[in-house]
């Protein structure tokens, strides 16, 4: 397809989110919002959009969201600031209020992207293309739309499953989420199973970043887990490769999210030191991987917590993997211990633990579990790995309340585990959408 006429309409997508954009070339062929939803060539543009809008770029990004908002949360990350809008969300409690710039941007951005993949799984179907370009459309429509679910659901009690144009969206509790979430995957692997993606579609839309089958099969191992479905998540855990990696790509233009927001200029957010916990092994390698010790060594940000420089995927052009491989084992391992099948998740632990061989370089590099074999300290263990495998990816306000860790305090302190259980609803979301239901207490 002609490189100048996807850039126009690359710019239509994007002129939906935020405006006018600007390529400083002519425009003989002005997209139309028509071209973008019924022409295979708007629909690669949407695609490349909806990756785009996701993960690059400090303006859109809803993975910076993701990742960052929570990551106070939980404690994996301290403040740097003093922007008001941090330091509410660094004291968290019952007084987080809705109109929190974090918490909104984090659930006005995912329903943004949600947005964008339910129009290309809507109108894939009727524009003519070659098969696999058909199935590869749907299939990635259906992934950015399950991981927008589930982010959601992992920060919010319930949420609006589907967009509407209306302002009026319903809302579900954040169970049903998790369960369309499931759907949207098994049936994006049973499409590319009977029909495979294209090579056009591979080579323009994945561009060599992203192991769609893989991909599909990690995230559905990440929310059968969170749904509570075990065997599911063990069977999803299975089929994944775990050489396999998939990652979101940056460049010059388009800046790592997460290094704009700590690495360039001032900075507002910097790593706790151990990851917020004080229970792991100081031999641990992801400690090193993820960060290291300022000079001095007790150095602490404005609150007082102990804070370390952040490493691991957050420099300028770094690429942020779309899972990691650990965490697909540590699935496993819980969904395994959930059974009571507590040798079994021990093995899995194992592999983490021990592994000197990570695609992205992220071991452990530890001997062999050697605690109790008991469901209470395996399940510890677990916990323990997800926090240091799985640092900064989003999943760690999840994580904390599944796995029982101390309850936020009524009274705003620094030194909880988490500051939340879930976060408010925008405020312009409240204004907007007579669906909105009540904010939780905490």
């Amino acid at each position: 397809m002609e490189n100048k006429n996807i850039k126009y309409i690359i710019c239509l997508v994007m002129s939906f989110l935020i405006g006018a954009c600007d390529f400083d070339i002519p425009n003989p062929n002005a997209a139309s919002e028509d071209q973008v939803l019924t022409t295979a060539e708007g629909l690669f543009a949407l695609s490349i959009g909806i990756r785009t809008t996701y993960s690059a770029g400090s303006n859109l990004s809803a993975l910076r969201d993701v990742i960052l908002t929570p990551g106070v949360t939980t404690r994996e990350l301290a403040i740097t600031s003093t922007f008001q809008s941090l330091i509410d969300l660094e004291e968290g409690g019952p007084l987080l209020p809705n109109d929190n710039g974090n918490t909104t941007r984090l659930f006005t951005r995912l329903n943004r992207v949600k947005g964008m993949a339910e129009n290309l799984i809507a109108s894939a179907p009727n524009v003519p293309l070659i098969e696999g370009t058909r199935s590869g459309f749907i299939a990635y429509g259906h992934l950015f739309k399950a991981i927008c679910l589930g982010n959601l659901a992992q920060n919010f009690e319930q949420v609006p499953i589907d967009n509407s144009l209306n302002n009026d969206a319903a809302f579900s509790p954040r169970q049903a989420a998790y369960e369309e979430a499931i759907q949207l995957l098994e049936q994006a692997i049973s499409l590319i199973n009977t029909t495979p993606i294209s090579s056009e579609f591979s080579t323009t839309v994945l561009a060599g970043n992203i192991d769609l089958g893989n991909t599909l099969n990690a995230y559905l191992s990440r929310y059968n887990l969170f749904a509570g479905n075990y065997q599911a998540a063990i069977d999803a855990a299975d089929a994944v490769d775990l050489s396999s990696t998939s990652i979101f790509s940056f460049d010059g233009e388009n800046l790592n999210p997460i290094f704009d927001q700590i690495n360039n200029g001032p900075p507002s957010y910097t790593a706790r030191q151990n990851f917020g916990t004080p229970l792991l092994d100081p031999a641990d390698g992801r400690l090193d991987f993820y960060t290291e010790l300022y000079d001095p060594v007790d150095s602490t940000n404005q609150n007082g917590l102990p804070i370390a420089r952040l490493k691991g995927f957050f420099g300028a052009n770094d690429p942020i993997p779309v899972y990691v491989p650990g965490e697909v084992l540590l699935n496993k391992a819980e969904a395994l211990a959930r059974l009571n099948q507590l040798n079994e998740a021990i093995t899995e632990i194992n592999k983490v633990r021990t592994k000197t061989d990570d695609p992205f370089g992220i071991n452990a590099d530890l001997p062999a579990y050697g605690g109790a074999i008991t469901a209470e300290a395996v399940l510890e263990e677990i916990f323990l790995n997800r926090r240091a495998e799985l640092f900064l990816t989003g999943v760690s306000l999840e994580d904390s309340r599944r796995f029982g860790r101390p309850e936020p305090p009524a009274t705003p302190d620094l030194s909880s585990e988490r500051n939340r259980n879930f976060y408010p609803y925008p405020l312009e979301e409240r204004l907007n959408n007579p669906n909105t239901p009540d904010d939780p207490g905490i």
